[in-house]
């Protein structure tokens, strides 16, 4: 049986407002199924909202964001999240202009040692990782899959 979030549960599942989760259903980013009026998300969404709350923490534009989860889509016809659990990581990086998908370590390393400006790393992998652990161990009950930065920051 697939497991099914309604939105107050992605909301307590990923601190993501109501309001956001509906705005980007209606602009397409991450579109669930219905269940009358009721939104109704899949694992797979829960995934894929998740990782891209994570990085709008990590100063992603939605607008980033969105060319990442259309080139995966358009090249190789996957959600964001199958191609995140297809392969054993997958890093994120960019340096403010281009967005690289990387999912070797050598990869990684070659675009920093290459690169001329700063760039910033997000390992997409640890993100589906920490939701399916949260999901599996504790059931839809009570269970917080928001990155560890975010729960401090809200605690202090």
């Amino acid at each position: 049986m697939r497991q099914a979030f309604t939105s107050r549960d992605i909301v307590k599942l990923t601190g993501i407002s109501l309001r956001q989760l509906q705005w980007w259903d209606e602009r397409g980013i991450v579109v669930p199924a219905r269940d009358g009026h009721k939104r109704m998300y899949s694992l797979d969404d829960l995934a894929e909202v998740a990782v891209i709350c994570e990085l709008r923490e990590r100063g992603f534009s939605l607008q980033k964001i969105r060319r990442v989860i259309r080139f995966l889509q358009r090249e190789l016809g996957k959600r964001l999240v199958d191609t995140v659990r297809a392969a054993s990581e997958y890093h994120l990086l960019t340096d403010g202009r281009h967005i690289f998908l990387e999912d070797s370590a050598r990869g990684v390393v070659d675009l920093l040692k290459n690169s001329r400006q700063p760039m910033l790393a997000v390992c997409l992998s640890d993100t589906i990782q920490r939701i399916d652990a949260g999901v599996r161990s504790a059931g839809k009950r009570n269970v917080s899959v928001r990155h560890p930065m975010q729960q401090r920051r809200k605690a202090s």
